[in-house]
C-alpha cells in the first residue's frame, strides 16, 4: 500500500470521504481548501484523509475513511500516522481532530495515535446534519475534539 497526495486534476475518492462525513456540502468545502491524501492498493484507491489548516500553526485531519472490505487490517491507524507525519512536515505545531460522541472504534483509534482530548461542542451534528446519525446504537450528536502537539 503506498499514500500519496491526490494529484491536481485528480478527483476526490468522494465515496470514501462520505464514509467518514455524510454532508456531501461540508465535504466538497473542506476538500477544496484542505490537501486531500489517497491509500493506493491493488490499482485502486482504498483509503483517503483530508488536512485542513484552520488557525497559524495548527491544521486538523478532517476527514480520513477507509474502504469498508479494508477495515480490521490497520489501515485506518497507518492513515493517522501518515497524517501526523506529513502535518509535522509542514511545519505544523498541533494536529487536531473531531469525531461524533458515537463513534467508539475512532476514538480508541485516535488515542492510540496520541491524540488527546481537548474538548466537546455539544449538539454539533444535530446543528450542522439535518438526517438523524446513528453509530453503536447511540446517536450522533457532540463533536469530541482531540489534538496532539507535533
Amino acid at each position: 500500500m503506498m499514500i500519496r497526495k491526490l494529484k491536481i486534476n485528480e478527483e476526490p475518492p468522494m465515496d470514501l470521504l462520505l464514509l467518514a462525513d455524510p454532508s456531501r456540502k461540508l465535504v466538497e468545502e473542506y476538500i477544496n481548501r484542505g490537501e486531500c491524501f489517497v491509500a493506493e492498493g491493488n490499482g485502486k484507491i482504498i483509503g483517503v484523509y483530508v488536512l485542513l489548516p484552520t488557525r497559524p500553526g495548527t491544521v486538523e485531519l478532517v476527514n480520513i475513511a477507509v474502504e469498508e472490505e479494508q477495515h480490521g487490517k490497520g489501515l485506518g491507524k497507518r492513515l493517522v500516522m501518515d497524517a501526523i507525519k506529513e502535518a509535522k512536515e509542514r511545519g505544523y505545531k498541533t494536529i487536531e481532530i473531531g469525531t461524533g460522541n458515537s463513534s467508539i472504534g475512532q476514538l480508541a483509534l485516535y488515542q492510540k495515535c496520541g491524540f488527546r482530548m481537548i474538548g466537546v461542542d455539544r449538539d454539533f451534528f444535530t446543528r450542522h446534519y439535518p438526517e438523524k446519525i446513528v453509530e453503536n446504537g447511540i446517536q450522533c450528536r457532540d463533536m469530541i475534539r482531540l489534538s496532539q502537539d507535533l
